[in-house]
């Protein structure tokens, strides 16, 4: 499976790891609310960041899923259109299930802010 990374605050997953679960799905709103987690592939990081989160000024994270421990958690990983109404848009990895506990992400990388690579 191709390698599935997640966008966070890195505030949200402070507060994830004190409580083992990490509950959101997208700058400001819950995974409950949405139904799911958004995800992206490597590729679509970067474009995702810049057009989406180009006004957030809190510190960000890349969180990196281990896609054996979604499934050993019940999470299934569905790869969807990014606009329900055209199959023909961009798809992305969204995670079904629940909230993520915090053992299914294998890695947390530091992220540049749009706008302000050197």
């Amino acid at each position: 499976m191709q390698t599935i990374q997640h966008i966070a605050l890195a505030d949200e997953w402070d507060e994830a790891q004190r409580e083992h679960t990490y509950a959101t799905s997208t700058l400001g709103m819950s995974i409950d609310a949405v139904g799911y987690l958004h995800a992206s592939f490597p590729e679509q990081v970067r474009p995702t960041l810049e057009r989406f989160y180009s006004d957030v000024d809190a510190p960000l994270v890349l969180l990196t899923l281990d896609p054996e421990a979604l499934a050993e958690a019940g999470l299934e990983v569905r790869v969807e259109p990014a606009a329900p109404d055209d199959p023909e848009s961009e798809r992305f990895p969204h995670v079904y299930g629940g909230v993520l506990p915090v053992n299914a992400v294998s890695s947390v990388e530091s992220l540049e802010l749009p706008g302000t690579q050197a």
